[in-house]
């Protein structure tokens, strides 16, 4: 349930999806999907509607599903990681994760590895020791398994972990892994994100100190 006021969590860890939540890549990957969809004679390609938090590989398999997938995602890939000139890193992300201890957080983003580590390193960001990608999931969000993977690697129960999303997609993910969620609404309309545990615009102003055996985290007034 949003909150008026500000409130301190205990946790363990957090699992925070990439786009929309650390960094703004959603101009490349327009201009990038839409190039895409015209080499793949998508009809209409200028206007190609990226859903938002769907793995590429399920986009490629839902539109073209003729095609081999590994050539085409192979493709979007190329064009995505050619494309970074625009690439936002969102406000309040880099004192958030340089005030975590590595141990103590990581990604779990629908990108691939390759787009993941090229995305991060464009924006200057630290990478996570560990990091689960599309590339290493059976079914992507919103099935809880990325969320899941994302606590294990930590060696934290879903339940002691809080996932940080932007999208319905990846809300309903971590709701169905076990994990509380922070929503932020960098691309989604807040009535999307209902089923989230607390509602923020950004990452501006939450904050993290580690605690005895714990994370303590404050999150400013919610939505």
């Amino acid at each position: 349930m949003p909150s008026s006021v500000p409130v301190e969590i205990r946790t363990q860890a957090l699992l925070f999806d990439m786009d929309g939540v650390l960094i703004s890549s959603l101009g490349s990957a327009v201009r990038c999907w839409r190039r895409w969809a015209a080499i793949y004679g998508i009809p209409d390609a200028e206007n190609f509607a990226l859903p938002h938090g769907v793995p590429a590989r399920d986009i490629i398999r839902g539109v073209r599903p003729d095609v081999d997938t590994d050539d085409a995602l192979r493709v979007i890939e190329d064009l995505e990681i050619e494309d970074a000139s625009d690439l936002q890193v969102l406000p309040g992300v880099a004192a958030l994760l340089n005030s975590l201890p590595p141990e103590r957080w990581t990604i779990v983003t629908s990108c691939t590895r390759r787009l993941a580590e090229a995305r991060l390193a464009a924006a200057g960001l630290p990478m996570p020791q560990t990091m689960i990608t599309a590339d290493m999931v059976t079914r992507g969000k919103p099935d809880p398994e990325p969320y899941r993977r994302g606590a294990d690697v930590l060696r934290f129960s879903p339940a002691d972990c809080i996932v940080v999303e932007d999208a319905a997609s990846g809300v309903a993910a971590g709701v169905a892994a076990g994990c509380r969620v922070l929503a932020l609404l960098s691309s989604t309309p807040v009535d999307e994100l209902q089923a989230a545990t607390w509602i923020v615009p950004s990452l501006d102003g939450v904050t993290a100190k580690r605690r005895e055996g714990h994370l303590r985290i404050t999150v400013p007034a919610g939505i």
